[in-house]
């Protein structure tokens, strides 16, 4: 599920520490938070060009296809995303994952665009 950083169904950065990350999560207007089992899973930055992932990633490797599911089947024409973990996405252990979930190489990193 992904979810608005400052969604009050949300409760990490309020009623929870968001848990170790490289990045700094925050309960920011424009970020999102990608929650499986509970858990946090992946902090996508206002603008959506830098993910920070949380440990609980690791174990659930679909994360990069419920993130998709924003383009392919939401309200959401196009994402583009530029680092994760503060590295580039192209050489991110994360690539061929989001590559799976329909990313595409882009100008400047993996870009999901909405088929019209």
């Amino acid at each position: 599920m992904v979810l608005a950083a400052t969604d009050p169904a949300q409760p990490y950065g309020a009623a929870l520490d968001w848990p170790t990350s490289a990045g700094r999560p925050a309960r920011a207007a424009g970020a999102l938070v990608v929650l499986g089992g509970g858990e946090p899973l992946v902090y996508v930055e206002r603008g959506g060009r830098s993910l920070w992932t949380f440990p609980a990633a690791a174990g659930h490797a679909d994360w990069p296809e419920v993130l998709a599911q924003r383009v392919t089947d939401g309200p959401v024409r196009s994402h583009e995303v530029q680092t994760v973990d503060g590295e580039s996405v192209r050489t991110s252990p994360w690539a061929d994952a989001l590559r799976t979930a329909g990313y595409a190489d882009g100008y400047r990193g993996l870009v999901l665009r909405a088929r019209s």
